[in-house]
């Protein structure tokens, strides 16, 4: 497949920002581009002639430069001077970078990012971004929901060719994934709701501080996306009903080890949880869903008949069902939604889509 020449410039080089880097040298015959800027939060190489840096050395280049990152409104005038075709590469979950997204777009600068905050925000936000101006660059973000797995594609796909959602509902976090799948197992087990919160932090599937996956909002931001794609004009994540799984007692304690240390004397909250869904042959499921028949958004516990596809889940999986008036039985996408390797890849995906289309 031929592509045009581009020039793509990346801010981030963290885990995701590190295996994209990787996948990007490994596909080099497959897309003609330029690396011109690579920038952390502290340093950045710049191509000054806009010629490519190289793939091959950029850790120890970077690590050996002292040049500083670009202001936002430098990197625009930087980027803007580009003799080809600007992709920019967002693999930051930084806030202020997402909130200059519309600069760059409106001036021709298309972007590819796993970062939800431009996405999830305001509305106005997410309204500047999309305003359909000829000129405007693109704006791709699949793996700002479910990774690498086909989500925000095949919805849009629906979407534009006239179909009518009628409901999302999924499982969009692996941690909460991995913690209620094993603690809400039908098997019998003597392993309390706060044992699985630790294991999971050990495994290094929550944040450092687990209570910043366990309060629901980066579900809420992702259910965000998705709605806002299907039509629903959501304000923000904070503007629907999000069941955080934290009690209340322990929102405020200083550190995520105090959090851990204290959580064993709420396991009896979750455990009664549980067996109201055993009684009922049902497990639990942390959810976020878009009703438009009952004009709804919420995130939260729900109970699955054991014969549910969500209830088969297995480790830490991502699952989403979208039904809509073409799909009456729910379309099912499943498998990894987190990781760093699955999440680049949504990203490369996404730079490819766009290098196809300026």
């Amino acid at each position: 497949m031929a592509f045009k020449s581009v020039n793509v410039a990346i801010i981030g080089a963290g885990v995701v920002g590190s295996s994209f880097l990787k996948q990007l040298a490994s596909v080099k015959s497959q897309i003609s581009y330029n690396l011109i800027l690579l920038s952390t939060s502290r340093k950045a190489l710049i191509s000054e002639n806009y010629k490519p840096l190289s793939l091959e050395s950029w850790e120890s280049d970077l690590a050996e430069t002292t040049k500083a990152p670009l202001s936002p409104e430098d990197l625009l005038q930087y980027l803007k001077k580009s003799p080809e075709p600007v992709i920019f590469v967002d693999n930051t979950s930084n806030e202020s970078i997402a909130n200059f997204y519309p600069t760059l777009v409106q001036n021709g600068i298309s972007i590819a990012t796993p970062n939800k905050k431009a996405f999830s925000s305001d509305l106005s936000l997410w309204s500047q971004l999309f305003s359909g101006s000829e000129s405007a660059g693109l704006v791709y973000h699949e793996a700002t929901v479910g990774a690498g797995l086909p989500i925000i594609g095949p919805l849009n796909d629906m979407v534009q060719t006239g179909d009518k959602i009628q409901k999302i509902e999924g499982i969009f976090s692996g941690s909460l994934s991995f913690i209620l799948n094993k603690f809400s197992s039908t098997s019998a087990s003597d392993e309390k709701f706060s044992d699985i919160v630790k294991t999971a932090q050990d495994l290094g599937y929550t944040e450092p501080d687990p209570r910043d996956d366990l309060n629901g909002l980066d579900v809420a931001r992702k259910v965000t996306i998705l709605a806002r794609i299907a039509g629903f004009k959501v304000e923000s994540p904070t503007s629907f009903p999000v069941h955080s799984l934290i009690p209340k007692p322990l929102e405020s304690v200083a550190s995520g080890s105090e959090y851990l240390e204290k959580l064993p004397d709420y396991d009896h909250e979750m455990e009664q949880l549980k067996q109201e869904a055993t009684a009922e042959q049902k497990v639990l499921r942390f959810v976020g869903k878009v009703d438009f028949p009952n004009n709804s958004v919420s995130v939260g516990i729900e109970k699955y008949d054991i014969s549910h596809p969500f209830a088969s889940l297995k480790g830490s999986d991502n699952v989403v069902s979208i039904q809509t008036d073409r799909y009456p039985n729910p379309l099912i996408i499943q498998g990894a939604g987190a990781g760093a390797d699955v999440t680049a890849a949504g990203v490369l995906a996404d730079v490819f889509k766009i290098a196809q289309r300026v």
